[in-house]
Parts: structure tokens; sequence; C-alpha cells
């Protein structure tokens, strides 16, 4: 990851309507609907990570009222998809407007899945999921049959946030991809790629 005069070089692929919005309004904003178009009938999936998401990194970047959801970001641009009606931004971000984390991570999270403190754990929770006849880990999140398990998924999904701060800092150990959430982009830190 780039660090320099306390910006960060973060690359983002976003929509040609969200880069004209930022050419026009000089800012954007990511909203739940946009999110729900996108997906369409996987949408209840994400609209569950990402609003487990935004109620918590609340708690280590503050994000405006307009902001109902982030835009990501990764440090690698090899780590970006790119679309036919998109456009790969690259951006100097001030270090505290972005929250940092591993995209395994997040990818665990989309999956509605446990985020163990090491492997071991992981595979402990899988047994338990067993023992108690659940077949897909997701159906935790998405039925109210496992109040108990559903608490204990969403409370390991803290855990997504526990390189935040080395990140911030210019200290990763290089077993992490990078991703980071903006909960705006401003046309002032676009830089032509």
């Amino acid at each position: 990851m780039k660090i320099e005069n306390n910006s960060v070089l973060l690359y983002s692929s976003q929509t040609n309507l969200v880069v004209g919005k930022l050419d026009k309004d000089g800012v954007c904003f990511n909203k739940k609907e946009f999110v729900v178009r996108k997906y369409e009938e996987v949408a209840p999936i994400f609209v569950a990570a990402y609003s487990w998401f935004v109620n918590e990194a609340q708690n280590y970047v503050k994000g405006p009222p307009e902001a109902e959801y982030p835009y990501w970001a990764f440090a690698d641009i090899n780590n970006v998809e790119s679309h036919a009606d998109s456009t790969i931004l690259k951006l100097n971000v001030p270090l505290t407007e972005a929250i940092y984390f591993d995209m395994q991570d997040w990818y665990k999270i989309l999956r509605l899945s446990y985020i163990g403190e090491t492997a071991q754990d992981e595979a402990k929770f899988k047994k338990m999921l067993e023992a108690y006849g659940v077949k897909n880990e997701s159906d935790v999140i998405l039925t109210n049959f496992y109040p108990q398990l559903k608490r204990e998924v969403q409370e390991s999904w803290k855990r997504l946030f526990k390189h935040h701060e080395n990140i911030k800092q210019g200290r990763n150990d290089g077993d992490i991809n990078i991703q980071a959430a903006l909960w705006q982009i401003k046309k002032e830190w676009i830089h032509t790629l």
C-alpha cells in the first residue's frame, strides 16, 4: 500500500453514472437502492452484510448523513473488477477517510459466514453448525431459527476491522489483500491512471 503526505493510493471501479456525478457535483455518495438494483435476486444477502458493515464502520470512520452505503476501493489494482459500463479510478484518499480491512474477511461476511480468530476456530464453529443440523451457514443470518448462532456470527464479523489501525499506520505483514471502504468519493481525490 502506497502512503504519501497522509494520503493512501487506492483504486475503485465505478459506473459511468458515478463518474458523471463526480464530474458534475464534485462528490458522490452510495445509496442502498443502488445496491438492491445491482444485485437484484441476491440483494438480501448484500443488504444483510452491508447494513451490518454500515453500523460497525461508523466506529472507525464516521460517515456523512448522505452516505447510506460505502464505496469499495483496493490498494492493489489487480483486485479491482472492471465492467463495460465502468471506469477504474485512481484515488489519493486522506488516510483518515478510509476504513481498512482484509478482502478475504469481507468475502466471509458476504457469504454470511463466521470469521474465526484462527482456522481452527472456524472449523470448530462449522462442527457446531453441523451439530445443530444447519446445512447452509447463511441460514443462520437469513432466517430467524438460530438467534444465538446469529449473534455469534455477527459478533465474529467485528474481526473484519482487526487490521484497520495497522493498515492506517502503513503496517501490513503482506498477507492481507487490503480493501477499503469510502463513505464518499470526491473529485479532488481522482488522478489519471
